[in-house]
């Protein structure tokens, strides 16, 4: 057995080899279901929520790299949603750019941005690197509120029209196909990611960065390529929703709002597990826009009362998230 064998537990086992690989099966199959939904329901509120669970589970995936693999809570990472909305939207207005190329422009400057911050907040911990990342989510939103050219706090509105090489449909439906993609292709690179000596290595650090450095690990190094990696898929995804609202201000791209909805879905669902984030959003996204359209109207505020109430009742009797039911029904 060679020494990346003994440090990587998968590749020491052919059998947990396979046992892992079942949620890379388990994706494919639920990524064609979720395409083939809109041939089936016609409801455009039910494909709405099928897309915000997809863009949610999404955003909390990338935040999980952070957040739950490397042990590093962020508040802020609505930040890289404001880069990467309005690097996109900017691109296409002033520039005449295409989104496919605005996009992932966005996950670049979002990734340096995440750079640049970096190297001072990484070495910060707990509370103080979730202050940290609020604090340069406050930062984005005033520059954003005060620069004209980017719309100030009036905002900017994307090109109406019909043409899919600018992202631009008559109908929401090519946008939930392209996001359902969008939802695979994070699967597959947090999978990857998680399933390399990368992954092994931000574990080591979440459990013990001392004992990790200790034996070699460069720690600097991969928290930061956490950081990175985390800011330029929520970049990316920040691109496509700008292109899919059609409408864009700071105090929604920039929202602390926003931030905390990629946490509940990753805390939700399991923080530090590949489809915590996934099934976290599939139960807080319909459950949030349900109890809005049924009691939001009401003004008694019955709607946030469930929806709290249902975070409190996770949290308390399943502080590990819904993953951790399997678990229990096997010790059961």
């Amino acid at each position: 057995m060679t020494i990346e064998n003994k440090l990587d537990p998968v590749a020491a086992s052919p059998a947990k080899a396979v046992h892992s690989r079942a949620p890379l099966v388990v994706a494919v199959v639920l990524a064609v279901l979720f395409a083939l939904a809109p041939t089936v329901i016609k409801d455009q509120f039910t494909i709405q929520v099928l897309l915000q669970i997809v863009l949610f589970g999404a955003l909390g995936a990338a935040w999980n790299l952070v957040g739950g693999f490397l042990g590093r809570v962020s508040f802020g990472h609505g930040v890289f949603v404001g880069v990467g909305a309005y690097t996109t939207i900017l691109l296409l207005q002033h520039l005449k750019l295409t989104p496919l190329i605005g996009i992932p422009v966005g996950a670049l400057i979002s990734a340096l941005l995440a750079y640049v911050v970096g190297g001072p907040t990484l070495r910060l911990s707990g509370h103080y690197f979730a202050m940290a990342t609020i604090a340069l989510l406050q930062i984005g939103l005033l520059l954003m509120i005060n620069w004209d050219w980017a719309g100030g706090a009036v905002g900017l509105e994307s090109p109406i029209g019909d043409a899919p090489w600018m992202l631009q449909f008559r109908s929401k439906v090519p946008y939930y196909w392209i996001a359902v993609g969008l939802g695979l292709v994070t699967f597959l690179v947090t999978y990857f990611l998680v399933h390399s000596r990368v992954g092994f290595y931000w574990r080591a650090i979440n459990g013990d960065e001392g004992a990790a450095r200790s034996l070699g690990v460069p720690a600097d190094r991969y928290k930061m390529l956490a950081f990175v990696l985390s800011a330029a898929l929520t970049g990316a995804w920040g691109g496509f929703f700008a292109m899919y609202v059609g409408f864009i201000d700071p105090d929604s791209m920039f929202s602390l709002t926003m931030s905390v909805q990629m946490v509940l879905v990753a805390i939700l669902g399991g923080v530090g597990s590949l489809v915590g984030p996934w099934i976290g959003a599939a139960l807080l996204l319909p459950l949030s826009e349900g109890t809005r359209v049924m009691w939001g109207s009401s003004g008694l505020g019955l709607d946030l009362l469930v929806f709290g109430l249902a975070i409190l009742l996770v949290t308390m009797f399943l502080p590990g998230g819904l993953v951790t039911l399997r678990g229990r029904r096997g010790s059961a």
